[in-house]
C-alpha cells in the first residue's frame, strides 16, 4: 500500500545487495515474482484471504492458484505457500474465513502441490495472529490456546503434522502489544513502568528484560517466542507516527533480534534456530493509521534508515 516504492526489480536487487536470504510476500504479485526468477532467494508465498472463497469450493481452483503463482514462475524458489493471513473465529474482520473456507482451502493447495511433484519442496502452512489464539502469559512457558479455537487450532495443526510438519506461522506485534499493554496496566506497575521505554521491553537481549519473562505480562507478551514451540514469526517495529517509535528504537530492536535468533533457539528447543521475518523492506504511505506507515527498514529511495546486518 505504497505508492512511492521502487519497482520490484529494484527493490529485489537490494534485497540481493545487503544478503537477505528470505522474503514474505503477502499475496501474489506478477512484477515481485518475475524479479525473484533465479536469485536464490527463498520465496514465502501468502495466498491473500480474499481468495480463500475460490479455493475452498473445490480442487480446480487451487490448481489453476498454482498454475498461475508457483508453476508458471519456474526458477523461483518458494518455500512455504502460507494460506491466509491472520484469520480466527470471532475475529471480526476474518471469522467467515475460519470454519468452512481455510482448512479446505490449505488441504486443496496442498493437493495441487503434491500433484505437481514439489510436495518436497514446498509447504503449505498458515499464519495466525498471536493475540487471537493465545492467552495466559505469565510466566510463558504456561501459554495456552484460547478455550474458542480449540477445534479450529486442532484441525490446522493435524493438516500440518499429516502433511511434512509444516511449521505453524504467528504474526507477532510487539510494538502493538507494549503500546496497549503500558496503557493497561500502568495503574498496576505505574513505577516499574517509569523505569522502563518501551525499548528496554523490545529488547531480547536484555538482563533487564529476562526477570521480566516470569513476572509481568509485558515481557512475556513479548517474548513469547523464545517459549513457545512454534518459530516462523514475523516481527514488527515501525520508525516514526507513535510513542517511542523512532528510526533508533527501531535500530536497537531489529538488530537484537536478528543477532538473537542467529545466536539461540527457545529453551525448550535450544538448539534450533528461530525462523524470523521482519515487517517490512518498504514505508506505506497509503496506510493508516500513521504509525502503519513507517514499518519499514529502508526508506523508498532504497537507502537504509539505520545500520543493520542480515547476514553474519
Amino acid at each position: 500500500m505504497g505508492g512511492n516504492q521502487p519497482t520490484a526489480h529494484e527493490a529485489v536487487a537490494l534485497v540481493q545487495a545487503v544478503g537477505i536470504q528470505r522474503m514474505r510476500l503477502y499475496g501474489p504479485d506478477h512484477s515481485a515474482l518475475e524479479a525473484l526468477r533465479n536469485t536464490g532467494i527463498e520465496v514465502v508465498l501468502g495466498v491473500p484471504n480474499e481468495h480463500l472463497h475460490m479455493l475452498s469450493t473445490g480442487q480446480d481452483g487451487a490448481d489453476q492458484w498454482v498454475q498461475e503463482y508457483v508453476k508458471n514462475y519456474q526458477g523461483v524458489k518458494f518455500r512455504y505457500i502460507v494460506v491466509g493471513n491472520g484469520i480466527a473465529p470471532l475475529h471480526a474482520q476474518t471469522s467467515e474465513f475460519a470454519e468452512f473456507l481455510l482448512l479446505p482451502a490449505m488441504q486443496y493447495i496442498q493437493n495441487a502441490i503434491s500433484a505437481s511433484g514439489l510436495q518436497g519442496q514446498i509447504k503449505v502452512t498458515t499464519a495466525l495472529d498471536r493475540s487471537e489464539i493465545l492467552y495466559h502469559f505469565s510466566p510463558p512457558s504456561a501459554a495456552e490456546f484460547r478455550p474458542y479455537i480449540r477445534q479450529f487450532i486442532n484441525g490446522i495443526i493435524s493438516f500440518l503434522v499429516n502433511n511434512g510438519s509444516a511449521p505453524l506461522l504467528v504474526n507477532l506485534h510487539p510494538y502493538l502489544v507494549i503500546s496497549m499493554s503500558r496503557k493497561r496496566f500502568q495503574g498496576t506497575w505505574g513505577n516499574q513502568l517509569n523505569g522502563l521505554s518501551i525499548l528496554d521491553l523490545t529488547m531480547l537481549c536484555s538482563s533487564r528484560q529476562r526477570v521480566w519473562y516470569e513476572t509481568d505480562h509485558l515481557g512475556t507478551q513479548m517474548c513469547l517466542m523464545r517459549w513457545w514451540t512454534v518459530y516462523t514469526l514475523p516481527w514488527r517495529r515501525p520508525t516514526a507516527g507513535g510513542g517511542d517509535a523512532n528510526i533508533k528504537n527501531a535500530a536497537s530492536h531489529n538488530n537484537h533480534l536478528i543477532n538473537h535468533v542467529r545466536n539461540n533457539g527457545t529453551p525448550k528447543r535450544p538448539q534450533k534456530s528461530v525462523e524470523s521475518y521482519i515487517y517490512s523492506l518498504f514505508d506505506e504511505n497509503r496506510k493508516y493509521p500513521e504509525v502503519n506507515k513507517h514499518w519499514g527498514v529502508f526508506w523508498n529511495n532504497k537507502q537504509a534508515k539505520y545500520e543493520i546486518h542480515f547476514q553474519g
